[in-house]
């Protein structure tokens, strides 16, 4: 990437993103050294005002920040990393610097978390045990949350209605996993369909 560091003295803002929800965690900003220190380290490194030195976000309270991609804008002179958080990010212990973690985006980090319970074959997981039973059993556990989901539809209990829901979703994320695709391939067609 062709960053021009020159055209805010040397500094240029880092914008923070979770790899998978996409909430923004927080912004810092990176000399040129700070940014080939996190290009080749894979963890994000700033560069600190305060300080006046290089900080690797975690150093001091162990919750890191994966680097997964880095982007630069139009500009030249802001980059965008999404990373995988540690615990918290803020130094209040809050999730972001902007808040609590938000639902919404929370699909990805669950698909993420079925799918590495899967692969690292959990043999305690409820998840794992579904999937060994192959397509059919995981296609119909997902049709009978489905109806599920229609008969409390129809009456009024709303904590009910919702957890069905959720049930359902929890269980799509699986269904996905075992055809070998993911929610992002049916976010793209219903994408396309907007169109």
């Amino acid at each position: 990437m062709n960053i021009n560091f020159d055209k805010s003295n040397g500094l240029v803002p880092v914008i923070v993103q979770d790899d998978h929800t996409l909430q923004v965690l927080m912004l810092g900003y990176m000399n040129q050294e700070a940014y080939e220190k996190t290009e080749k380290e894979q963890v994000v490194t700033f560069f600190s005002r305060s300080k006046n030195r290089l900080w690797t976000k975690g150093e001091e309270s162990g919750n890191f920040l994966a680097v997964k991609s880095m982007a630069v804008d139009c500009d030249r002179d802001t980059v965008l990393i999404k990373a995988v958080p540690g615990k918290t990010v803020c130094h209040t212990g809050s999730f972001s610097c902007f808040g609590d973690k938000e639902t919404k985006g929370f699909l990805y980090e669950l698909e993420s978390k079925i799918s590495q319970r899967i692969d690292e074959k959990t043999e305690d997981s409820y998840t794992y045990s579904l999937f060994q039973k192959g397509i059919n059993k995981v296609a119909q556990k997902v049709g009978e949350e489905a109806v599920e989901l229609v008969i409390e539809a129809k009456d009024d209990n709303e904590n009910l209605f919702k957890n069905e829901a959720a049930d359902l979703l929890y269980h799509f994320l699986i269904l996905l996993k075992a055809k070998g695709t993911q929610l992002e391939d049916i976010e793209k067609i219903l994408l396309e369909r907007m169109k």
